[in-house]
């Protein structure tokens, strides 16, 4: 994985990586005095043009665009969110709906047919995505990391696994190759795997101590942020539990934030504070877990949850969605899950609906609960609703929609 030269240009470089660091340039990962204490423990000073007194990261309406020769892909289409100091997001929703490509955005990390159409996206206060491609590097894998889904086709399979952990580590800190070495040892110590295993090439390390080795790499320059892109994907279920114990664990002994994409909210919900469901390239809605998980507004993530198992529940079949996500090339006007929706009226088929933040801090976009509303939902009139016998419409909603 090449990183690319550091720029002299750019306004924000480093001086000597270990300015700031009491224990200097060889320490590896400093603990913070708590969990969660985020830029007090970093080891490497702030980016020059870095506000302290904003927020970790904030973006704002973000629009990433593929072209392709058919037409214009809006993958992602207006996004906006924040993560702060010691926080994990967890995003979620079916495939296609810009989940990977809202993550990638952040670092510019996407295919020659895509481009960041519009929006900020503010780490410290400064907006990345106005950033030249050389200034650029300066915040990638320094300040923000990626674990890549599938480790296999991630890790460079003629390279030995502690010389690929080493090289952001001389790329991006200009540290010398031994001591570079030496930290790549510590830091698969640090993700449970032995020192001599360095040595090894990924095809010599099982799909979990690839997966670990990925987690190294991805803490190798300390960053402030880590996304992780589905990484327990093809993981039998006893090495995915040890994979989320390990990034949780590490969450809390290094104060990192964490952006983890996932099908599984499951795992949101034993691994995150915070929970933003996607859909066709929008937020549906986003909010803290625990209020999300147990008074799920939108009719989406509610037929999302309805499809998982539940070992409460005496029910014999699991919910499904009915349909397919959208085409979006040619996205349907107005919300864009009416097509699918149980829950569907005249309006949801013309007006997009508006972002509409609760008191409990929850942001819902369904008309179902309009600007100005104290987070119940608003009745529903009988004609407006599908019914079972109206032509092309969605089947009648569940009875956990209904109530």
């Amino acid at each position: 994985m090449m990183l690319g030269p550091r720029d002299p240009q750019d306004p924000d470089a480093p001086g000597d990586p270990g300015t700031g660091s009491p224990s200097g340039p060889g320490a590896l990962l400093v603990p913070p005095a708590s969990p969660g204490a985020g830029r007090r423990r970093r080891q490497w000073p702030l980016p020059k043009q870095a506000d302290p007194d904003a927020p970790l990261l904030v973006v704002e309406d973000l629009r990433t665009y593929f072209t392709l020769s058919s037409g214009t892909v809006r993958a992602v289409d207006g996004v906006s969110f924040e993560l702060h100091d010691g926080e994990a997001l967890g995003i979620a929703g079916e495939s296609g709906c810009g989940k990977t490509t809202t993550a990638l955005s952040l670092l510019r990390l996407l295919p020659a047919n895509a481009k960041i159409v519009g929006g900020s996206v503010r780490l410290y206060g400064i907006d990345l995505a106005t950033k030249s491609e050389n200034a650029l590097r300066r915040y990638r894998w320094r300040e923000i990391s990626v674990i890549f889904q599938g480790a296999m086709n991630a890790l460079n399979p003629v390279r030995r696994v502690g010389d690929q952990i080493a090289e952001p580590i001389v790329e991006r800190l200009g540290l010398p190759r031994a001591e570079a070495n030496r930290r790549a040892v510590e830091l698969l110590e640090l993700v449970g795997i032995a020192r001599d295993r360095a040595a090894a090439y990924p095809h010599q390390l099982s799909g979990g101590m690839r997966q670990r080795a990925m987690i190294a790499m991805a803490l190798a320059c300390d960053p402030a942020i880590v996304i992780g892109d589905e990484p327990t994907t093809a993981l039998d279920v006893m090495v995915q539990a040890q994979i989320l114990e390990l990034l949780e664990r590490l969450r809390e002994q290094l104060g990192l934030s964490l952006i983890l994409i996932t099908h599984d909210l499951s795992v949101i919900a034993e691994t995150c504070d915070r929970v933003l469901v996607m859909y066709a390239g929008r937020v549906a809605e986003e909010g803290p877990v625990r209020t999300v998980f147990r008074e799920p507004r939108h009719p989406y993530t509610q037929m999302l949850l309805a499809a998982i198992p539940n070992l409460d529940s005496d029910r014999r079949l699991l919910g499904t969605i009915p349909g397919a996500p959208p085409d979006l090339r040619t996205p349907p006007p107005g919300c864009r899950f009416h097509p699918r929706c149980p829950l569907v009226m005249d309006v949801c088929r013309e007006v997009v609906p508006d972002e509409v933040r609760h008191a409990d801090g929850v942001r819902v976009a369904c008309h179902l609960y309009p600007p100005g509303g104290d987070g119940a939902r608003r009745p529903i009139p009988l004609p407006e609703v599908a019914g079972a016998n109206a032509p092309g419409a969605p089947p009648a909603p569940p009875a956990e929609l209904a109530r």
